[in-house]
């Protein structure tokens, strides 16, 4: 007859036996040595541990949620990649360094956005050029014309003839969240064609300098990696609709500060308005007021003595233009367009291409240092 020492033993020895079988094999020790304490505790047959059957089903719902989310991405690029060119840019010729006659090229990415063959880029993708080709994800090349461009904007259409392998839908950007995922695909450095990178939409509405007193607004920044060769192609959501045309990257503030993942894109509201109407009238109806000027600062207007910190100052108006026909003058100073201020922010040209040619509207000028107001309908330069 065994005794209650004799047991104890045997069940000692028995753990002993289990925990060393549990760390051999790696998996499951915890679960065999809980099952081990909790049958010697009752001192009775093995019970079910309900622990040990809940864990596969949360890890399983983990899965399927990672599964879904990666799903959306690759079926959005799957949807829209056979849409997204690489723009060949032939330039003028030039003679080397030897003297010899040399055709260079630039490279851009680009996206169809009609069965007629229309496709959009960045203006600075086609600048210039002499030749336009454009490559299909399939690496079918054709020739290509452009249909117009738009500096403010850094838009331009081109079309190809002929079938297009597939055409990408432009999504509403004014429906964009920080936060979104965000998926650019292109042509980087003109060599790696149908590039995907991922990240999100890191905010709306930004604004960028691209020239003195020129703005570009509205501006979608993401953290998706874009390079050289990037530009022109879309920025893409989870639906796979383009939310934006990859434009700008930021690297550094040029105080020596490196940034990375400060990429930004045109708005896809503004790609349709532009593209629409450079395919209707080969380019877009900007405002025009008719004078050369010369923007004001707080610098020039100290060494000047001007009555405004900030403002575009009159130096020359044009015969027959919407300013002749409002009076304006040379040394006149416009200081606001509706209202809207001149100032560090918001230059003489990106206040004046808020407005629609044919609107009417007010100039708040300074006139041998009294100011007023001069009403102006804005026209459009031919």
């Amino acid at each position: 007859m065994e005794t209650e020492e004799h047991k104890r033993g045997i069940g000692y020895a028995l753990l002993a036996v289990a925990v060393v079988i549990a760390l051999l094999l790696g998996t499951g020790g915890g679960v065999v040595l809980g099952w081990l304490v909790t049958a010697r505790s009752q001192t009775a047959a093995p019970v079910e541990q309900p622990t040990a059957t809940r864990e596969p089903v949360t890890t399983t719902e983990i899965t399927q949620v990672t599964i879904t989310e990666d799903s959306a991405i690759v079926d959005a690029v799957a949807d829209v990649k056979p849409a997204v060119v690489t723009v060949i840019n032939t330039l003028p010729p030039q003679r080397d360094m030897f003297g010899e006659v040399t055709e260079p090229k630039a490279s851009g990415s680009g996206v169809i956005i009609s069965e007629d063959g229309y496709i959009v880029t960045n203006n600075h993708v086609v600048e210039n050029a002499q030749i336009l080709e454009v490559i299909y994800a399939d690496d079918t090349k054709v020739p290509a014309t452009l249909i117009g461009a738009d500096s403010f904007s850094d838009l331009a259409v081109v079309q190809v003839e002929g079938d297009v392998p597939a055409v990408a839908q432009l999504g509403d950007s004014s429906a964009l969240k920080p936060g979104e995922p965000a998926i650019a695909i292109g042509s980087p450095l003109g060599v790696f064609k149908g590039t995907v990178t991922v990240g999100v939409v890191s905010a709306v509405d930004r604004r960028i300098e691209v020239a003195q007193g020129l703005w570009m607004e509205g501006l979608i920044q993401t953290d998706a990696a874009i390079n050289q060769g990037n530009s022109g192609g879309p920025l893409i959501n989870a639906a796979g609709e383009v939310i934006g045309i990859n434009t700008i990257v930021v690297r550094g503030s040029g105080t020596g500060a490196v940034a990375e993942g400060l990429g930004f894109s045109i708005a896809s509201n503004t790609v349709k308005e532009v593209s629409q109407q450079i395919i209707e009238y080969g380019k877009v109806r900007r405002p025009y007021l008719g004078v050369r000027w010369a923007p004001v600062d707080p610098t020039v207007a100290s060494a000047y003595e001007l009555p405004a910190e900030f403002g575009a100052y009159v130096q020359e108006v044009e015969p027959g233009t919407p300013a002749e026909d409002a009076g304006l003058q040379p040394g006149d100073l416009i200081t606001a367009i509706d209202g809207q201020p001149i100032d560090a922010e918001n230059g003489f040209v990106t206040v004046l291409m808020r407005f629609d040619p044919g609107e009417e509207v007010d100039l708040t000028i300074v006139r041998d240092g009294t100011e007023m107001t001069v009403t102006v309908t804005l026209d459009t330069r031919d």
